[in-house]
């Protein structure tokens, strides 16, 4: 009988996070959280962590407008992504239990199906990370305390 291989760490990045390489690397912490993304990236390739897609990732992905960002987006994520089976019908009803005002519908949508399967949720944008620590439901934090916590810096 082959010996136990343990699972590797499931991970759900939404789509700000994803999009971070994009942004105005000229701030600080922009920049931090690009090199934060890149490094999750290179350890997901290396097959230490397995990056999670959903339907939320490929709409939001799909209403890109920059066209460069939008396909190299796609190419990556279909390089190095995996889509999980979700329960949508669950996830649509908790995406409607989890809409409050100042929570953007693509927000719920992605913290309804992160719990679904993922071990870690992660964002940059604040707002969405605090909401989702308020819940409890899953872990969520930036890439940056991302990569602390799992001792890649």
């Amino acid at each position: 009988m082959p010996p136990n291989i343990p699972s590797r760490k499931r991970i759900y990045l939404d789509v700000c996070a994803l999009c971070r390489p994009f942004d105005d690397q000229r701030q600080m912490r922009i920049a931090l959280e690009t090199q934060a993304v890149h490094l999750i990236f290179s350890q997901v390739r290396q097959q230490r962590f397995e990056l999670l897609l959903s339907p939320a990732h490929e709409a939001e992905i799909l209403a890109i407008r920059d066209r460069q960002e939008r396909d190299e987006l796609l190419l990556l994520l279909r390089q190095i992504g995996t889509f999980p089976t979700y329960d949508l019908a669950v996830a649509h009803l908790r995406t409607q239990n989890l809409k409050q005002p100042g929570l953007k519908v693509a927000d719920a949508a992605h913290l309804a199906l992160a719990e679904q399967v993922s071990d870690v949720l992660i964002t940059v944008n604040d707002r969405f990370l605090k909401f989702c620590r308020r819940t409890n439901t899953v872990l969520c934090c930036t890439p940056p305390q991302f990569c602390e916590q799992e001792n890649l810096l």
